[in-house]
């Protein structure tokens, strides 16, 4: 079994976290919830034990895969409260440990659809980005929402969308489909972290402070 790469861990603005301790990087996570790139530098460092721990537990690479992004997904939502104890800061790893804990959790309670039922790709998009995603989905109004989700997700038409949404009382056209789907992708690309955008679209970095310099005004 090979451990996946993943090519944000390349990246410039993740490496430059690297040397960041693990308490460093979620006190950063939980006071800048706006920027991403602190958790991508934990998913980096820690994805070999999460992938590694889900792969032995999977009955199939799809539904392991699958997994792997669900346990990502909801360590991205416990960290925002996580406390830490002083005195676990330093050998005993405590980040770490929490995190095993939290993939076996998910290994255990994990309920997953069939492998024909799943859409996730892990080839295609890393979990960090499909967990900004969703919550920038989660952000857009609910019939564009929903076009998204039919078009992106089932492949359908605009012509095939609208019929449905007809069926549910929304009197849409195909064209006017076509421009819900259009205003999403350009409000779910806005809706996403800056420095998201940066790591996984490409987008131009822009001039941010020192993020120890952040952490050292942050603390006093």
């Amino acid at each position: 079994m090979q451990t996946q790469r993943f090519p944000e861990c390349n990246h410039p603005l993740v490496k430059s976290l690297f040397h960041h301790s693990d308490r460093e990087l979620l006190t950063l996570f939980q006071r800048y919830p706006e920027q991403g790139k602190y958790f991508v530098a934990l998913f980096c460092r820690y994805s070999p034990i999460v992938y590694t721990l889900i792969a032995h537990s999977a009955r199939s690479p799809v539904q392991g895969d699958y997994l792997f992004a669900l346990t990502w997904r909801h360590i991205l939502y416990e960290m925002r409260g996580l406390e830490l104890r002083p005195s676990q800061e330093d050998e005993s790893n405590s980040f770490q440990n929490w995190l095993i804990n939290m993939t076996a959790l998910c290994i255990n309670q994990a309920q997953l659809p069939p492998v024909e039922a799943i859409n996730y790709n892990l080839q295609t998009v890393s979990p960090p980005l499909w967990c900004y995603l969703e919550q920038a989905l989660d952000l857009l109004p609910p019939v564009t929402r929903l076009s998204l989700v039919m078009s992106r997700t089932f492949h359908w038409s605009p012509t095939r969308i609208a019929a449905y949404l007809q069926a549910e009382g929304e009197d849409l056209s195909p064209a006017q489909v076509q421009d819900y789907l259009e205003e999403g992708y350009f409000l779910l690309e806005d809706n996403l972290p800056q420095d998201i955008r940066v790591i996984y679209l490409g987008e131009t970095e822009e001039p941010i402070a020192d993020d120890q310099s952040i952490l050292v005004s942050s603390e006093g």
